[in-house]
């Protein structure tokens, strides 16, 4: 018997696009998000883009300027800073509970996820930075296959929202540590499969601070403000 899969609204793909968007880059810190270009942009009503900048709003993605439309959000030195040890809150948190319950299956979509990432990662280390986007994505499907036996869908959720904010910032400063960050990813596969959590959350704990700071460093967030506001 087919099983038919359920098609994805005109709504909900606008929302997607719109939101990678903001998150790879395309849609700038601080732009103004003028509801008749996006309506051209992305095919959709002038009443959805509403809907669907409201909810980005709630997710801190785009900012409401009141009767003046929206912005997409800007950024800051001490927001990266927040989002990062947030982020290292959540992941050392759901790391150790994974470790615990992970299974045969767990640790194959581990391999998996970090077998992708590692070949993206190579393609960077060369130099060729056309698929910066797919990087990312396998970026966030290895962390994300890290804590995936954690039991908590809530946590995983959260977990992503908090890692795309993280992962603008990386790919507005294209930041990509070379062989440090990839000798990092191997670590952590290694201490996963070994389930040892406390090698694991030092290494971690590393990979996302020197992100924090190679990011700074690469001079394209020099500009931001050091506060919020």
């Amino acid at each position: 018997m087919q099983v038919e899969l359920p098609i994805e609204t005109i709504a909900e793909s606008s929302y997607r696009r719109i939101r990678g968007d903001i998150i790879f880059g395309r849609l700038v810190p601080g732009q103004k998000l003028k509801l008749d270009n996006l309506k051209a942009s992305y095919e959709t009503s002038v009443s959805t883009l509403r809907e669907i900048l409201n909810r980005l709003t709630s997710e801190g993605l785009v900012v409401a300027e009141g009767q003046r439309g929206f912005d997409v959000a800007p950024m800051s030195v001490a927001d990266l800073r927040e989002i990062a040890a947030l982020r290292l809150l959540l992941e050392e948190h759901a790391l150790e509970q994974s470790f615990d319950q992970g299974d045969v299956e767990w640790e194959a979509r581990l391999v998996s996820a970090h077998y992708k990432l590692a070949r993206m990662e190579k393609m960077m280390a060369s130099g060729d930075t056309s698929r910066a986007e797919d990087w990312k994505r396998y970026d966030w499907e290895f962390h994300q296959a890290l804590i995936s036996a954690c039991g908590s869908r809530l946590l995983m959720e959260t977990h992503s929202a908090v890692f795309d904010k993280y992962l603008r910032y990386q790919m507005v400063a294209l930041s990509y540590r070379g062989d440090v960050a990839e000798q990092e990813h191997r670590q952590l596969l290694g201490a996963a499969l070994q389930r040892d959590s406390k090698t694991a959350k030092k290494v971690l704990q590393r990979h996302i601070q020197a992100g924090v700071e190679h990011a700074l460093g690469k001079g394209l967030l020099s500009a931001l403000p050091s506060q919020a506001g």
